[in-house]
């Protein structure tokens, strides 16, 4: 494969590496995409007007330049980041010296593999079927240089390669399902495969969570087992916050094991799938009951993963509404939820201190307190005033417009200055029903943030001030703000159609994460039992993925020779066969390595009184073998002189 590259290759092969590149132009450095677009267009210049491609020296340069810019941006040149940056770079550069078959062959190769790597930034349905769509093109390019004649126009071309791709198929399915799984996710890499996308932290302070309510990305789904909760006990809870100075609270670091709890109603079992977010918490409704495999429980009830979640992480779980925990926590324990700054909101704590000479039991306190939130003049809203040195006075008497954050860090602070020991949970609230895959969708939009105070003989309990604000918050989630127009086009309730579409589309979604994406070896395993495989290992595997192998690949075999069989049969091959069968049996029989012209030269020389109705014959079927000669007046002369010869 030493011959020269055809101007229409060359043209097909360096639109194959744009389109495959294109994904990742947002992802590059500006320099990087300004040097592969020039690139390009220097390579679509030399091939239209055939000038010599760049000396290597040139090219060298070009590379040495590119790897230190990559790693002058990186720090490096491994990781994914640094990586793919340096092989579209030299896979442009690789398009100017791009002379012969063999260097096509190559970096059609090399165009397979950038293909890969945009699944180490995306695994979605659009990403996929572009890249089925970039395989096919480069599939068929790969088709066109091996053409001796390139057929008129690219109909054909494509056509090849989408059979050959319909063919891979089967083959593909048989890989997915059979091969071994192993942990992890289908497409990834360490530490920055992804980035994270929860706006959840372990702190909190006026205007973190609000600017979450803005935000339709989902955090997590969740598949109920039996009927979905109602809305006011879809509390998902995440980090718990202690320490709080005067502005942030931030959450604790306990060490020891969960505490035991007493469950008071049956257990909701349940499927959550959280999508990527770089921390290490996980989440699931208020009050958990089980750890999910490779995370551990605090003595907070939070969930933790053993590892930054950087990849989609789906686990059963089974949660209870109603619970009592905490009722025998130590005093020393207790004192760290009621420690507040010194020189902090003066007026919030007088007024704590009031309630509580005023009123004295725990229950009184609480009940005043939310009364002043539901009775007084507070409003809920998105868009909160911003606060001064003293938050917590400015808000409760000053402000009175706060988000859930707002209400739960004033609430808090409350309770302490009174003495009843509180603190901050922060976490997902509500979520939105999706009647097509029977499953709830919880977004970043809702983000929440409630109180759980301390009470003797019943341990930490729930509290969410923000119920006693905007109720229809906690009844109906962050869509009953739908009137104020902060929420996201595609969130918003009074759009039915719109609305439809994205539960629509997220359902789709959904079953690719959960079955695609999310085909994990406990999948797999599950898959096998329902076949009647129940404790199939690796070997049985191995088994049954080159038995299936073997047998489609026999089936496409016999099918590929069927086809062969039947083109044998056409009609200009068959009346060929005939006239080398009569010529057979006069003595004249053709060699099975030689070709007419040839054969046609020695049977004249034998018999030359056929000269003429041998060149007339094999001059038609040269013509139409070899030739532009076809079509039927052709082939059926051919047919006729083949009867009529008579050697």
């Amino acid at each position: 494969m030493t011959q020269t590259l055809s101007l229409r290759n060359a043209l097909w092969l360096t639109a194959s590496f744009a389109l495959v590149a294109v994904p990742h132009g947002e992802r590059l450095p500006w320099w990087v995409t300004l040097i592969c677009t020039a690139l390009i267009v220097w390579r679509i210049y030399l091939a239209r007007t055939r000038l010599t491609l760049p000396p290597r020296a040139v090219l060298m340069l070009i590379v040495v330049g590119a790897t230190a810019g990559v790693y002058v941006q990186f720090g490096t040149i491994f990781g994914r980041d640094a990586g793919v940056a340096l092989l579209v770079v030299m896979l442009a550069l690789k398009l100017l010296e791009m002379r012969t078959t063999r260097d096509a062959m190559l970096l059609n190769f090399l165009a397979y593999f950038l293909v890969i790597t945009n699944f180490l930034y995306s695994q979605t349905i659009p990403t996929a079927l572009y890249m089925l769509a970039c395989v096919w093109f480069i599939t068929a390019g790969m088709i066109g240089i091996h053409y001796t004649r390139p057929p008129a126009g690219t109909a054909p071309q494509m056509r090849s390669a989408g059979a050959l791709l319909v063919q891979s198929l089967p083959l593909m399915l048989v890989l997915f399902v059979l091969f071994p799984r192993v942990e992890g996710p289908l497409w990834g890499m360490p530490a920055d495969a992804q980035r994270g996308t929860t706006g959840l932290t372990d702190t909190m302070s006026p205007g973190t969570l609000s600017s979450l309510t803005l935000s339709e990305a989902v955090a997590f789904r969740a598949a109920f087992k039996s009927g979905m909760p109602e809305p006011k006990q879809l509390y998902w809870r995440g980090p718990v916050l202690w320490d709080y100075d005067g502005r942030t609270w931030r959450a604790g670091r306990p060490h020891h094991a969960p505490p035991s709890y007493e469950s008071r109603s049956l257990p909701v079992e349940y499927t959550v799938t959280v999508e990527p977010h770089g921390k290490m918490w996980l989440f699931a409704l208020d009050l958990p009951g089980l750890v999910p495999p490779r995370a551990t429980m605090n003595a907070d009830f939070q969930i933790v993963s053993v590892q930054p979640v950087t990849s989609r992480v789906r686990y059963d779980m089974r949660s209870f509404a109603n619970y009592r925990y905490g009722s025998s926590d130590s005093e020393t324990f207790l004192e760290r939820a009621l420690k507040l700054p010194d020189g902090f909101n003066p007026r919030t704590l007088a007024l704590g201190r009031e309630l509580r000479r005023k009123l004295g039991t725990d229950r009184a306190v609480i009940q005043a307190a939310l009364n002043l939130f539901n009775r007084e003049a507070f409003r809920y809203t998105l868009s909160p005033p911003p606060l001064g040195q003293h938050a917590v006075d400015d808000f409760l008497f000053r402000t009175r417009n706060g988000f859930c954050e707002h209400y739960a860090s004033a609430f808090t602070v409350l309770m302490r200055a009174a003495g009843i020991p509180a603190r901050v949970v922060t976490g997902y609230q509500g979520g939105e029903p999706n009647p097509l895959g029977n499953y709830m969708i919880v977004r970043q939009a809702d983000a929440h943030a409630w109180t759980e105070v301390w009470l003797r003989g019943e341990g930490w309990v729930r509290t969410d001030p923000t119920a006693a604000v905007s109720p229809e918050r906690v009844e109906q989630g962050i869509t009953a703000l739908e009137t104020s127009g902060a929420l996201p086009l595609f969130m918003r309730n009074d759009f039915p159609l719109l609305r439809g579409l994205r539960l629509t589309w997220d359902s789709v979604a959904n079953s690719w994460n959960q079955w695609v994406l999310g085909y994990t070896p406990e999948r797999q395993r599950g898959l096998l039992m329902r076949v009647g495989l129940d404790d199939a290992t690796w070997h049985t595997l191995a088994a049954l993925l080159l038995t299936a192998t073997g047998l489609i690949t026999l089936i496409l075999a016999i099918i590929t020779l069927r086809r062969l069989g039947i083109r044998v049969r056409d009609p200009v091959r068959l009346a060929y066969a005939a006239f080398c069968e009569k010529l057979g049996r006069r003595g004249l029989p053709r060699d099975p390595a030689e070709g007419p012209l040839a054969y046609a030269d020695r049977v004249v020389r034998a018999r030359p009184d056929l000269d003429a109705a041998v060149r007339c014959f094999i001059g038609v079927y040269v013509g139409l073998r070899y030739g532009d000669d076809a079509g039927t007046d052709k082939t059926s002369l051919l047919r006729k002189l083949a009867r009529e010869f008579k050697p």
